[in-house]
């Protein structure tokens, strides 16, 4: 796993998938707030003209030179939800990028975001 202090170094790195198929570049780490550890990952794909971030978690991940392995098929993740790239993850949508990968989410108990990105 990324380990925390880490993770700003990975920004820009390709990010593949289990089959070593280029998804795209690493753009943002988010990690859950009840551990601090490296949760979801955003990945810039799209057309150039076109761009977007879509979300992976990084339970599984291996991380090698210049690169991130995450356990999840490429054309899962380009499906997953996405944001523009000068957005940020909502609060009412960060369950739905959890549901879309069939991991639990698991807000605060004073219904805290369970993401915080780094």
């Amino acid at each position: 796993m990324i380990q925390t202090a880490d993770v700003r170094e990975w920004r820009t790195h390709d990010v593949v998938d289990s089959g070593g198929h280029r998804i795209g570049a690493l753009e943002a780490v988010y990690v859950d707030t009840s551990t601090d550890e490296p949760a979801m990952a955003t990945v810039l794909v799209g057309l150039p003209t076109r761009h977007r971030l879509v979300f992976v978690p990084l339970d599984g991940a291996i991380v090698g030179p210049g690169y991130v392995k995450v356990d999840y098929d490429k054309a899962l993740v380009k499906k997953s939800p996405s944001i523009g790239t000068d957005d940020v993850l909502l609060a009412e949508d960060e369950e739905a990028v959890f549901r879309y990968y069939d991991l639990t989410y698991r807000p605060g108990a004073k219904g805290e975001r369970q993401l915080a990105r780094r």
